[in-house]
């Protein structure tokens, strides 16, 4: 089986392309695949397929097997693979995820994609809509005691769920002991993504993440942007706002007029190869 290894800010998948490939059970080849010392390494397999209601169509999977919703990273690296591989001619297109359909705008020089800005849509705020179990809706800057440290959250979904806190330090924050957590907490019935956020000024702020299925990653395009909106929900922060994560920086715009928040950022090619182990 064919595969491709991307990357956008250091949030790595495999890839699979689906007009070629079958793929029978993708939860099991993931765990396979995922694995950075038996398998081909990788925060998890993105399959790109037909869809009948978009140009593509996304599943991805964690390493630990379980479906996402939603990928903000892996979508960049669909639009690059999609045009520079010659599965469309067309600098936007639209993209079927499990988190509603995402449009995409490739920005190309001399015929390689350079960035890729993507509509995420509207923030989803509303406590059931998330999901997050609480008696408030909106959620922000709500208590969630964790080892008796009382944290401030503001839960935001962007097609799948995150739950950011703001922190002094990222640097020194127990991302692993306290993402785990969080992630399992009774409060959220479908887990969450859990971001660790400072804030630098009101136009850039630092961001670690725990990532529900995968533990912490060095990127997560979907939590960059539950963070600026979280940011903003919180008075900290302008509309548009820089995002630096362990593996590069995307810019974030949440748009006034329309709702729409857009992210703007890198993708790129790793290697190709050819898996001969099965699952």
């Amino acid at each position: 089986m064919r595969f491709t290894k991307m990357e956008g800010c250091g949030n790595d998948y495999i890839y699979i392309n689906c007009f070629e490939e079958a793929v029978d059970q993708p939860e099991k080849l993931a765990i396979a695949m995922s694995e950075r010392h038996f398998g081909v390494g990788a925060d998890g397999l993105v399959l790109i397929m037909p869809s009948d209601k978009a140009d593509f169509r996304m599943r991805m999977f964690n390493l630990d097997g379980s479906e996402g919703e939603m990928c903000g990273n892996a979508v960049r690296c669909i639009g690059k693979y999609t045009y520079e591989r010659g599965l469309t001619n067309k600098e936007e297109i639209s993209l079927e995820t499990g988190g509603g359909i995402k449009y995409l705008k490739c920005n190309i020089e001399n015929g390689i994609v350079k960035t890729v800005r993507v509509d995420m849509g509207e923030p989803i705020l509303e406590a059931e809509k998330i999901p997050v179990k609480h008696e408030t809706s909106p959620v922000i800057g709500k208590s969630i005691v964790i080892n008796n440290n009382d944290f401030l959250f503001t839960c935001v979904s962007m097609g799948n769920p995150h739950g950011i806190t703001f922190v002094e330090d990222t640097e020194m924050c127990p991302v692993e002991e306290y993402g785990k957590q969080v992630e399992r907490n009774p409060l959220f019935p479908k887990k969450t993504n859990v971001e660790f956020v400072k804030i630098l000024d009101r136009k850039h702020i630092k961001m670690r993440v725990w990532e529900r299925g995968s533990g912490e990653t060095l990127a997560c395009g979907t939590g960059a942007c539950a963070s600026v909106v979280a940011s903003i929900l919180n008075g900290f922060c302008d509309r548009e706002v820089k995002v630096s994560l362990l593996g590069g920086e995307l810019t974030i715009n949440w748009d006034e007029k329309n709702n729409h928040v857009y992210m703007t950022g890198p993708a790129a090619f790793s290697f190709d190869g050819v898996w001969l182990k099965g699952i």
